[in-house]
């Protein structure tokens, strides 16, 4: 096997949603942690410290814009390259996003492909 293009954790409650990604990402090279909502990836990424986090918005005990926000918050975490993934498309949540620092935003139903291309691109600049 090649070498691994970066860590990616992946935050869904839909564990088919979770393994789509996880499986398309491994497929591409990339080592692959799940988690299934906000609470079990605050509780994972320092263990993980991955380059970049998959992080659906709406989800139960702490959805994606409490956790973008405490990881924008914490200096070990602030770093971090974290991409949205959300039903809700409206301009309104795409602002909120970007206001609280996450560097990408897929609606679902989102491609494989882009997505792929998303976190390739982060991880990236995440490791230069």
């Amino acid at each position: 096997m090649g070498e691994v293009l970066g860590k990616v954790l992946v935050v869904d409650d839909d564990e088919v949603i979770r393994q789509l990604i996880a499986v398309n990402l491994n497929l591409e090279g990339f080592e692959v942690t799940t988690a299934t909502d906000g609470q079990d990836c605050l509780e994972q990424v320092l263990d993980v410290m991955p380059d970049v986090i998959t992080l659906d918005v709406m989800m139960p005990c702490l959805d994606g814009w409490t956790t973008a926000q405490r990881l924008r918050a914490e200096e070990a975490t602030s770093h971090i390259k974290v991409v949205l993934i959300t039903a809700r498309a409206q301009d309104d949540d795409k602002r909120r996003g970007r206001g609280l620092g996450v560097d990408a935003y897929l609606t679902k139903p989102f491609d494989p492909a882009e997505l792929i291309q998303v976190v390739r691109e982060l991880a990236a600049k995440g490791r230069s």
